[in-house]
């Protein structure tokens, strides 16, 4: 019975090179023979795929379990990964289609050193680390890290597939400025720059909440951004708490720290001072159309975990033609 099976498995891998020997004769774009052009690999199924894509998922689960031991404090790298994620697709603009999660440029500069993007330098190395031992493009290793961490801490399961590639430097990086700002001087200011950005990428209002609720992860820090605190109790839970928080809490203008003057950028805060929301925060429950969006959130998580599934995969193909290989009969039960 053994040397039947074995007999078997040997038939198929035979079976499986000749069918790779033909795609790559006949279709090299079902192989992902293209240069800085996403191409979809996700129907392969997990034995034909050339990429290391589920090594890559189980090393970056292991980096977020890593982390949190080390630190030993309820916090771990997990929503810095999400952010690493959100800030290499969300510098896209629908109307030249520049920008984008293609190419992983952010690993160079002028993207590695913009002020948005200060504190992920870290994130940036460790995933980089691990695209290069599985194989998948840098591009892809920065979305998926931030789909899995977000299912790792109790969020929705995002849709994702590889075919992102490389670009060798930043010379095809988009200008500056085209990541959201946290305060634009008043709260209407606020509001308006939030649509500006987000419209830009081709996200409506709804989506703008969605993906806003991501701030139920982490903290700021003085040292990256200026701002100072959690938004939530429980930094590695994703959930709608941060809806909740945003409805709940009588937030005030932060005035002290630590028994100090508070120096900062204008920031909210809870009367106990442990938890903060930013202008950009705050701005989702001033407007009026942002506001009914954050209550319907703030009573369903389950609807919000399936709008921000949806936005936030939206999010991270940005930038992506993906051109999954259309085929049918014998080959397509292979993936071609």
């Amino acid at each position: 019975l053994a040397d039947r099976k074995n007999s078997g498995r040997e038939h198929e891998q035979h079976t499986m090179a000749a069918l790779f020997r033909l795609a790559s004769a006949t279709s090299p774009v079902a192989l992902g023979a293209a240069s800085l052009v996403c191409v979809d690999r996700s129907a392969r199924p997990a034995r034909l795929e050339e990429g290391g894509v589920p090594l890559a998922k189980a090393k970056i689960e292991a980096l977020i379990e890593k982390t949190a031991e080390e630190r030993g404090d309820g916090t771990s790298i997990g929503p810095t990964l999400v952010r690493l994620a959100w800030h290499s697709a969300g510098t896209y603009a629908k109307a030249d289609k520049s920008g984008g999660s293609e190419g992983g440029r952010m690993k160079y500069d002028p993207e590695a050193s913009w002020g948005a993007n200060a504190g992920l330098a870290v994130a940036r190395a460790e995933i980089e680390k691990i695209s290069a031992e599985t194989g998948i493009s840098r591009a892809d290793a920065y979305t998926l890290s931030g789909v899995v961490a977000v299912a790792a801490m109790g969020g929705p399961e995002v849709p994702w597939r590889s075919g992102r590639s490389d670009a060798p430097d930043g010379s095809t990086s988009p200008p500056d400025g085209r990541l959201p700002n946290a305060d634009m001087g008043t709260l209407k200011g606020t509001v308006q720059h939030l649509r500006d950005i987000f419209h830009r990428m081709g996200f409506d209002d709804r989506e703008i909440v969605a993906l806003s609720g991501a701030h139920a992860l982490g903290r700021c820090h003085t040292e990256a951004s200026g701002y100072w605190g959690p938004w939530t109790n429980a930094e590695t839970t994703f959930s709608n708490d941060y809806f909740v928080r945003l409805l709940e809490e009588p937030w005030t203008l932060k005035t002290t720290h630590n028994g100090k003057p508070w120096t900062g950028p204008d920031q909210f805060e809870t009367p106990d001072g442990q938890l903060m929301m930013l202008p950009s925060d705050l701005a989702l429950i001033w407007d009026k159309k942002f506001r009914a969006v954050v209550e319907e959130y703030a009573k369903d998580e389950d609807k919000f975990f399936a709008d921000f599934a949806a936005a936030f995969a939206k999010l991270l193909e940005l930038g992506c033609n993906f051109k999954p290989a259309k085929s049918s009969g014998f080959l397509a039960r292979f993936g071609f």
